[in-house]
């Protein structure tokens, strides 16, 4: 009877099915092996993608249960070479085992297995090489990866909003992946700002974008989003503190300043400005912002079933002081209602015409004046970045002349804080005289909001209307559901530029010895 066997292949990424070493040559190989042999060749198991040091492969496993359920016809294993059963000596052994007590019995074109003690020791100092060169070729790839790194460049994955292309002399270089890294670079600037005051706000705007990927439901999982706000990259930098690199300057084209980055960690590590519902959607935009006048709780809102279809409502589930319970306590209110008294409460916060030009000269003196002390402030930033640099340097001695690791894990987090105080500073001199854009480009959109609210009101996103509500007023709105709403807290612009309070001033006479004068 004809002997049987089956081969294993295995290779530790898809990139080497087409090279030498591949499944496919592996497998010509050895059936070679086995017609040189006169053996029957009734199977092949392969795995792919897997590292030679993994005892827990698929088709490794399925492979020894065939083999042990045939155990009676003592089928032969044949592999190519030693490297491609495990580059491991500890899981060399063990599959080694596992294959004998499953009742294969092992052969290579490469290597003869034996039972006997030469035999042994050469088959476990050709592991132990495999080994060696696996361990080698992972220093190697380490090594080439982080002086890359340190030189300036991304090793990684590219992460959402930038691609790979080849660039001249740098070869793979990270560029922007327009037009998802405009909406990325929005999302960390309005997170910066406050703009969105929670995490669940960037969710959204993500999930609103046409061009953000998203996962097959349409979504994107918060945990991507916290890499997103997390990662330092997208502000120019490379980190990886497990190899030693700190805050590289990479030639990639940030989206943000480091500036911004370091707001956002600061907003992520502390406590929001002003508390944000996390059950607030597009149906009810006012929610958690229009408080009861009665109680002065924030109104719930919901939908109700009733003839005809549904009917929204925001209504009042707030206490009194003493505990007991709100008069208005559950008494709905027609969402077209609370909403249309809104829309009515914005469009009177448009200022006249005098005052808002008024206010555009007051810009624009503000601009030109800036733009004047530019120089100056240069020159101040300047002086700070030579006395980082001074300490800097104070702190490497310290850490020369002490050999305590509590005083020298303290010296580097004051040199990392100094650096990234230096980035900072490094940041605001090259911008310093030189704005991003023109006045006109810069306050557009702030004297288009200032003109009339209602406009940024009208539109389809959520975070647009939260925004309004932000912008134009500094405390809740309270609204009686007889009287609609009570004065509101308008924020600062808006008080200022209200007329109401504009009336006739005479110059006041300053009154002493000499006679009075203006």
């Amino acid at each position: 009877m004809t002997q049987q066997a089956v081969i294993y292949c295995r290779v530790s990424s898809p990139k080497q099915v087409t090279e030498g070493h591949g499944l496919a040559s592996q497998e010509t190989r050895c059936r070679e092996y086995a017609k040189h042999k006169g053996y029957d060749v009734i199977d092949v198991f392969r795995d792919e993608g897997l590292s030679g040091k993994l005892m827990d492969r698929p088709n490794m496993k399925a492979m020894l249960s065939y083999i042990k359920k045939r155990k009676v016809d003592k089928l032969i294993v044949i592999i190519d070479d030693i490297s491609r059963l495990a580059r491991d000596i500890e899981t060399h052994i063990h599959l080694r085992t596992a294959i004998n007590d499953a009742g294969g019995k092992l052969e290579s074109p490469s290597i003869e297995f034996g039972d006997d003690s030469d035999s042994r020791l050469v088959e476990h100092l050709l592991a132990s090489v495999a080994a060696h060169q696996r361990e080698k070729n992972a220093e190697q790839v380490h090594n080439r990866m982080r002086a890359r790194m340190m030189n300036g460049y991304n090793v990684f994955n590219a992460p959402i909003g930038y691609r790979y292309d080849k660039v001249g002399k740098h070869g793979k270089l990270l560029v922007p992946d327009q037009p998802c890294a405009d909406v990325i670079t929005e999302a960390l600037e309005s997170f910066a700002s406050g703009h969105f005051e929670t995490q669940g706000e960037v969710k959204r705007f993500f999930e609103n974008s046409p061009y953000f990927p998203k996962n097959k439901r349409g979504e994107v999982h918060l945990q991507r989003v916290k890499d997103i706000l997390t990662h330092v990259l997208y502000a120019g930098y490379l980190d990886k503190p497990e190899w030693g690199i700190h805050l590289v300057k990479g030639y990639h084209e940030p989206l943000i300043s480091y500036e911004t980055y370091q707001k956002i960690q600061q907003r992520l590590n502390g406590q929001a400005k002003a508390p944000v519902r996390k059950d607030i959607n597009e149906d009810f935009p006012l929610r958690g912002f229009v408080a009861c006048v009665s109680c002065g709780t924030p109104m719930t809102s919901c939908w109700s079933r009733g003839v005809g279809g549904l009917y929204a409502y925001y209504l009042c589930h707030g206490k009194n002081n003493d505990g007991t319970r709100c008069d208005l306590y559950g008494k709905s209110i027609r969402r077209e209602q609370v909403e249309g008294d809104f829309e009515k409460l914005l469009g009177e916060m448009k200022p006249s015409k005098e005052l808002f030009f008024l206010a555009a000269d007051i810009f624009t003196d503000l601009w030109n004046a800036k733009r004047e002390t530019a120089k100056q402030e240069a020159e101040h930033i300047r002086r700070d970045i030579i006395m980082i640099e001074r300490k800097t340097e104070q702190f490497f001695d310290r850490i020369t002349e002490t050999d305590s690791e509590t005083l020298i894990t303290a010296y580097e987090k004051k040199i990392r804080k100094l650096e990234e105080e230096k980035i900072v500073l490094d940041e605001k001199i090259a911008k310093c005289g030189r704005p991003l854009h023109s006045f006109d480009e810069t306050y557009r959109t702030a004297f288009t909001f200032l003109s009339n609210p209602q406009k940024l009101w009208t539109s389809d996103r959520l975070e647009h209307k939260r925004a309004v509500l932000k912008l134009a007023f500094s405390e809740p709105l309270q609204y009686c559901k007889k009287r609609g709403y009570r004065t509101p807290q308008k924020s600062l612009p808006f008080s200022l530029l209200e007329e109401s309070d504009m009336g006739k001033y005479d110059m006041v006479l300053l009154r002493g010895v000499e006679p009075p004068t203006y």
